[in-house]
């Protein structure tokens, strides 16, 4: 245990530990946007995050999968119907009830693995006023299978009927078989560049304390709290799909970058690094990059692909160190110096 001096006694004190579990420290960035350029090391990278046994290529079979047996014709998408639309809401709800819900009875409701592999030990809140209900997982659920699954929804129906009626180009993988897996490759980066900058414009001023603040009541998440926020943050965090106006595209192109966040949210919020498959397999799940932005407030904005945290000097590398730089700069700004 790490301790210090007291200021009078001068007596050991034990200084509180912040995580249960990290993984390996420092925190580091893809070399993408290394200086001099690393092209050798970006491709080794690239075929890392490829990993057929990780979400991303997770994501991408059930976003085929998704495509061609729960998704209506795009003939249906001509005109706006309530019940083609309400089947891609019914699908979107039974995969967040799959996904946030399973893992939240798996890790917390019926602790399958105990607190093996997990972040923050605090307990999802009850009794806090803060929270609606005064319930931290009834008030992400809330949150999570009300505005952001009617907005998720809403964008997915939205692109269905542009490329039905013509408004967006559609491509196939026979037509055009290069950009259409050029395109699954730049998908999640272009993700990460619309949550970054949506993200750090969310912590200005009104913005923050009227819209992203709810989602901040999350200091220490779970699989539900992703997706939980304000129906203003919710409306914009898929903003991105339209992209896809620009860029000709396929609809699996779609849900992919749909699943980074439908899915990827209650993953990357769930508060365990990995998912332990077995006695000794294991699935990655978390995110620490993010879970340091949740408990330090003002750090990692973006993600592990995209480079403005470390251009900014946001960047926490998750080592004591790092904490230090991070109370180090909110001094610096609460004492009026700037960042």
């Amino acid at each position: 245990i790490m301790t210090d001096e007291t200021p009078k006694t001068g007596a050991p004190r034990a200084v509180r530990k912040i995580w249960n579990y990290t993984p390996a420290l420092p925190l580091r960035l893809a070399p993408y946007w290394d200086w001099p350029l690393a092209p050798l090391a970006s491709l080794k990278y690239l075929a890392r995050s490829w990993n057929p046994v990780a979400q991303r290529c997770l994501f991408l079979v059930c976003a085929v999968i998704t495509w061609l047996y729960f998704t209506p014709e795009l003939e249906r998408a001509q005109t706006w119907q309530f019940d083609w639309v309400f089947e891609i809401w019914l699908r979107n709800l039974v995969i967040l009830l799959v996904v946030a819900g399973g893992l939240h009875l798996l890790l917390l409701r019926f602790r399958a693995q105990g607190d093996e592999y997990r972040y923050d030990m605090r307990p999802m809140a009850r009794g806090a006023k803060v929270f609606y209900f005064k319930n931290q997982v009834w008030d992400n659920m809330f949150w999570t299978l009300g505005p952001a699954l009617a907005f998720w929804t809403f964008w997915e129906s939205l692109m269905y009927w542009a490329y039905a009626n013509g408004w967006a180009t559609l491509i196939t993988f026979t037509d055009n078989p290069v950009w259409f897996v050029g395109l699954i490759v730049l998908i999640p980066l272009w993700a990460g560049f619309h949550f970054y900058w949506l993200h750090r414009l969310l912590h200005v001023g009104p913005l923050y304390t009227r819209v992203h603040a709810w989602h901040h009541k999350n200091v220490n998440t779970g699989p539900w709290s992703g997706l939980a926020m304000h129906p203003v943050e919710s409306f914009f965090l898929m903003f991105d799909t339209m992209i896809f106006f620009i860029v000709a595209s396929h609809p699996v192109h779609v849900i992919f970058l749909l699943f980074h966040h439908g899915i990827g949210a209650p993953t990357s919020h769930a508060g365990f690094e990995n998912l332990k498959i077995g006695k000794s397999g294991r699935f990655q799940l978390g995110d620490f990059y993010h879970q340091l932005h949740h408990k330090f407030f003002d750090c990692n904005y973006g993600t592990w692909e995209t480079p403005w945290d470390a251009w900014f000097n946001t960047f926490h590398d998750g080592t004591p160190q790092g904490d230090a730089l991070v109370k180090e700069r909110r001094r610096k700004i609460w004492a009026g110096k700037g960042v």
